[in-house]
């Protein structure tokens, strides 16, 4: 950068979530910004970086526009960047901390869906109300006399806080699939891996362990759970159900049935139950796999 505080520039006017989470991206990644929007060339010329307006991609001299005739190129899976893809392409990795797999979850799960939708590569997006359309709402309607760049401000600052979240959710993702591997490597009956803290295991188990059927968790309330293991992800079908007997029961009819005096509940659907202790907890997983 030219200076302690980078210009930035991106244009005027209506906006979309490309411009926007770009500039909330940057934001994230240098402790201050000098925002402009404009189209003048002549400002732009000046900048450390311009990005959605330009006409030139060229990452080295900070410039990340794609509206220039043939884009500015494309992932293997054929959607284009945008310039939110372009800046991230650049910067994701330091605004991740270095972290690859979190950097490539954000481009995945929210950077290519924008670029998909800014670029009109319609495939594979959802249908619905998209965060761009969101983002986008944040524009003054015609019935508003508003000022364009204050609006600006309040969709970055909306898009700042997503980003964040964004990066937390992934960085959560990434550090369970270690800890559920490990647990899934350490457990003394691969039918029943035992986690210390609940973490998000179901794609991992599903991903590597083909014998694995309950996953027993403490609660946030202290308790420990028992839950099945589905068949793949999204699936309501388990590789084996808790016991027809407990389905639906809790407290002392559950207790009743299992022995166990601490037994509080059984879903009626057979897919989690739970005790007080983690002993009886494991009784039931040692019951289940018997039944």
């Amino acid at each position: 950068m030219s200076q302690s505080i980078p210009t930035v520039v991106t244009h005027n006017g209506n906006f979309h979530a490309d411009d926007v989470f770009s500039v909330a991206a940057l934001k994230s990644l240098f402790p201050s910004i000098h925002l402009i929007r404009t189209r003048d060339l002549a400002i732009m010329a000046e900048a450390d970086i311009v990005l959605d307006v330009g006409g030139v991609y060229d990452a080295e001299k900070g410039r990340f526009d794609h509206h220039q005739k043939g884009g500015a190129g494309a992932r293997e899976n054929g959607i284009p960047f945008s310039s939110f893809g372009l800046i991230w392409k650049k910067y994701g990795l330091d605004i991740c901390e270095g972290n690859q797999d979190v950097a490539a979850s954000i481009d995945k799960n929210l950077v290519s869906t924008i670029d998909a939708i800014d670029c009109g590569h319609v495939e594979g997006v959802m249908t619905g109300i998209s965060l761009s359309q969101t983002i986008s709402m944040f524009n003054p309607t015609w019935q508003e006399e508003a000022d364009f760049d204050a609006c600006f401000d309040e969709a970055v600052a909306f898009a700042a806080r997503l980003l964040e979240r964004f990066i937390a959710a992934a960085s959560g993702g990434v550090n369970a699939k270690s800890i559920v591997a490990d647990a899934i490597k350490n457990a003394q009956d691969p039918r029943v891996i035992v986690l210390e803290q609940y973490t998000p295991w179901k794609t991992t188990v599903l991903r590597l362990s083909q014998e694995a059927l309950f996953i027993v968790y403490p609660s946030q309330t202290g308790q420990w759970r028992i839950q099945t293991v589905p068949v793949e992800l999204g699936s309501f079908e388990d590789r084996k159900k808790l016991p027809e007997a407990w389905a639906g029961l809790s407290d002392e009819a559950l207790q009743g049935v299992t022995g166990l005096n601490d037994a509080m509940f059984c879903h009626n659907g057979r897919f989690i139950a739970g005790c007080a202790s983690f002993e009886n907890t494991m009784k039931m997983a040692e019951m289940a796999l018997a039944d």
